[in-house]
C-alpha cells in the first residue's frame, strides 16, 4: 500500500492541485495532510481520495476546516491523529506542540511519524519509528511531498 504525505499548503490552491496530480497519477490509496491547510479551498481538493487531517498552528479556522472536512467525507483529526493502514501504526501532527511531538516519536507506539510545521522534507528513525516530514507546498524554496510504501516503508520525495 501507498500512502502520500504532504501539509503545509497554507490555503496554496495551485500547488495543492499540482500535488494531487501527481499522488493521483501514482494511484496512492490515501492521503495524510499534516496540518496548516491555511483555507477551506484546500479540502475540497482532496474530493475522491481518502484523506486525513490535522490542524496546524496557522489553521485559526478550525470550525469552517471541520466542517468542510467532514461534508467532503474526509477523516479530520483535530490537532492529533492516531490511525491504521495496512497494518502500520502512523501518528499524523503538525508539530507545533514540540512536547506532543517529542512524547509521540519516542513512545514506541508507531510505525510512522508523520508531521510538518517547519517547512523542511526529511526522514529519520528513532528506534523502529520511522519520522516523516513530506516538506512543504508553500513558503519553501523546494515544493515537495512524500509517497510513502507502508510495505517496504521506503520514502519518495517528489517535487511539485
Amino acid at each position: 500500500m501507498q500512502i502520500g504525505v504532504l501539509g503545509d499548503t497554507h490555503g496554496h490552491v495551485e500547488n495543492c492541485q499540482n500535488a494531487l496530480r501527481i499522488l493521483r497519477a501514482l494511484q496512492v490509496e490515501a492521503i495524510l495532510h499534516c496540518g496548516d491547510i491555511g483555507s477551506v479551498e484546500i479540502v475540497p481538493l482532496f474530493r475522491g481520495l481518502a484523506a486525513h487531517f490535522v490542524f496546524g498552528n496557522v489553521d485559526d479556522n478550525e470550525a469552517d476546516l471541520r466542517a468542510i472536512i467532514q461534508t467532503e467525507r474526509h477523516v479530520c483529526h483535530e490537532r492529533y491523529g492516531a490511525i491504521e493502514l495496512a497494518g502500520r501504526k502512523i501518528a499524523l501532527l503538525h508539530s507545533d506542540d514540540a512536547r506532543l511531538f517529542r512524547e509521540t516519536i519516542h513512545n514506541g507506539q508507531f510505525d510512522l511519524v508523520c508531521y510538518g510545521h517547519s517547512h523542511q522534507a526529511e526522514q529519520h528513525r528513532v528506534k523502529n519509528t520511522l519520522v516523516l516530514n513530506p516538506g512543504a507546498l508553500y513558503r519553501a524554496k523546494k515544493h515537495t511531498v512524500a509517497l510513502v510504501d507502508l510495505i517496504t516503508m521506503k520514502v519518495t520525495f517528489i517535487d511539485v
